[in-house]
C-alpha cells in the first residue's frame, strides 16, 4: 500500500497527529474517494478519505487504515499540508511490494488541478516531486 508513503517516508517530517486530530470540514475538497493509477508497475491504489479525519486505502493485496490531518486551506503557494499515521494494516504487499507498519508517519503536500477532479502529491509544496495525478473515482461530485 502506499506507493506515496514508501516514496516519502524517508524524506518526510514526522507529524504530530493526537489521537483526537480535528476532522476536516464536510466541504473539504479531498474527501471523497480517489484512484492512483501506476501504470510502470500495473498497479492502482484506492484512497477512501473519509469526514472523520480517517482513510481507508487498497494498494494491491494490502489494505490499511489510517489518520490524517489536512489543511482547510492551501497555503500561498496553492498546496494544502497533508499530516498522515497509519493505524491498521493487513500485513500484505502494496503495489511497490512493500509491507507498511503501523504507526508510519508522512507529512506531504496536496494540489488540486482547478477542475477539483484530481489531484498531486508531493514531498514539499514544490512541483518537483510528486506522485499522480489522484483522479476521483466515478460518480463523486465535487
Amino acid at each position: 500500500m502506499r506507493t506515496l508513503t514508501g516514496l516519502f517516508a524517508c524524506l518526510s517530517v514526522a507529524a504530530s497527529l493526537s489521537a483526537h486530530a480535528a476532522a476536516p470540514s464536510a466541504a473539504h475538497p479531498l474527501l471523497g474517494i480517489w484512484i492512483l493509477t501506476i501504470p510502470q508497475l500495473g498497479c492502482s491504489e484506492t484512497y477512501h478519505f473519509r469526514g472523520d479525519g480517517t482513510t481507508l486505502v487498497k494498494s494491491a493485496d494490502e489494505v490499511s487504515e489510517s489518520e490524517f490531518t489536512v489543511a482547510e486551506r492551501p497555503s500561498a503557494k496553492g498546496f494544502y499540508k497533508l499530516d498522515d499515521k497509519i493505524v491498521k494494516d493487513n500485513g500484505k504487499q502494496d503495489c511497490s511490494g512493500e509491507i507498511m507498519k503501523p504507526g508510519t508517519r508522512a507529512t506531504n503536500y496536496i494540489r488540486f488541478h482547478p477542475s477539483g477532479a484530481r489531484f498531486v502529491m508531493c514531498r514539499n509544496e514544490t512541483m518537483e516531486a510528486c506522485i499522480g495525478p489522484f483522479e476521483r473515482a466515478p460518480g463523486q461530485g465535487i
